[in-house]
Parts: structure tokens; C-alpha cells; sequence
């Protein structure tokens, strides 16, 4: 008989509860979800552009000097 599940914090949880006798051998296995192809949007720069633009406040020299201000780094 097959009982289906899922794992919950690292412990096989059954969708249902059968009446197995205690110390009953029991054998798991996983199933492979098949995995859809991405769409237009697969590589990561694509994906990554969403947040582009999105963060305010920042100084404008960032990209050039983010060792500056990261890490104390004299200024370029």
C-alpha cells in the first residue's frame, strides 16, 4: 500500500493516519518534482532586474566606491 506525505522540519509527516503496529518496517521514497522550463526571464540578470531602480536614499558614487562604504576604504 502506498501512503503519500510530505517532510516537515526534516521528519516524513503521512496526509494520512494509518493504523501501522508499532516497530512496522517501513521503506520511503522520494518523488522527483518534474520542474517547469523558466520562462523569457531565465537567466539570473533577468530575473535580478525586478529590484532594479527600487532602493532611495543611497549616495550616487555607490557602484564606484561601495568599498568605501562597506568597509572604510579611502574614496576612488
Amino acid at each position: 500500500m502506498v501512503y503519500r506525505g510530505h517532510v516537515k522540519n526534516g521528519i516524513v509527516v503521512l496526509d494520512e493516519t494509518p493504523s501501522l503496529p508499532e516497530g512496522a518496517e517501513v521503506q520511503v521514497q522520494v518523488q522527483v518534482a518534474v520542474v517547469q522550463p523558466e520562462t523569457q526571464e531565465s537567466t539570473l540578470g533577468a530575473r535580478l532586474m525586478k529590484f532594479a531602480g527600487k532602493l532611495e536614499g543611497l549616495p550616487s558614487d555607490l557602484a564606484r566606491n561601495h568599498d568605501h562604504y562597506l568597509h572604510g576604504a579611502p574614496k576612488k
